[in-house]
């Protein structure tokens, strides 16, 4: 039967330090390079072996993809990157050290901004030191100015249905190596996640969590890898 493992990045710099990443590409920490290594050594050891992977087009995604393939054993199978399983744009907070803005703006206020559904961030302004606009890998591509989860599904699950799906559907064993709010995304569709239910779901890093599907495509409930 098909098999969907989603694995979010290993934590990266501005995870640690705080920070509104969003689009903004970062790199792993080492703490990001041993998750991702131990997502991959998880996938060999209960035999759970991808055949075909799709990331996002930001460093610590495919970074983690490929440290994790490595481990599998599986750094051969085709990958395909996509901007629409990015990070949710931050917005005007890219950057930002997540406690001072609290301190600037309020808890209540950035955790509307954080965790409501359909309430994005203040949009970057044009010229911002993080406007992504003359970077090679989103020529052509309408680059949004801000985000909210809602948003976000608004670009993932398209992808998900025209891209993914009829890949998982031919039989393979797929995994998707994304980010926080991309993943969030696929779990609220996929397990039927309210829209008040999701703001309060938390992916972990590097840490595998599959879904089978049955022979009409329908996904079972969901699990992390490592409680198999």
């Amino acid at each position: 039967m098909p098999k969907l493992i989603l694995v979010r990045h290993g934590q990266s710099q501005w995870n640690l330090e705080n920070r509104f990443t969003g689009w903004w590409d970062v790199n792993l920490t080492d703490q990001g390079v041993a998750e991702a290594k131990a997502a991959g050594v998880l996938l060999k050891d209960r035999g759970v072996l991808p055949t075909r992977a799709f990331t996002s087009l930001q460093t610590r995604a495919i970074l983690t993809l490929h440290l994790a393939l490595e481990q599998a054993g599986r750094l051969w199978i085709p990958e395909i990157k996509d901007w629409r399983l990015n990070e949710r744009h931050y917005g005007g907070l890219t950057g930002l050290d997540k406690q001072e803005t609290r301190e600037k703006h309020g808890d209540e206020q950035v955790h509307i901004w954080r965790r409501s559904f359909d309430v994005p961030p203040p949009e970057m302004e044009a010229g911002s030191p993080f406007d992504l606009a003359s970077d090679p890998r989103y020529a052509g591509i309408d680059i949004p100015r801000t985000e909210s989860l809602k948003l976000t599904i608004e670009r993932v699950l398209p992808y998900w249905e025209s891209a993914i799906l009829p890949v998982l559907t031919s039989g393979e064993t797929v995994i998707i190596s994304a980010h926080g709010n991309s993943l969030r995304a696929l779990v609220k569709h996929l397990s039927g996640i309210s829209d008040d239910d999701i703001t309060g779901l938390e992916i972990p890093t590097g840490q595998p969590i599959i879904y089978d599907f049955d022979d009409k495509m329908v996904p079972g409930t969901r699990y992390y890898l490592k409680d198999a």
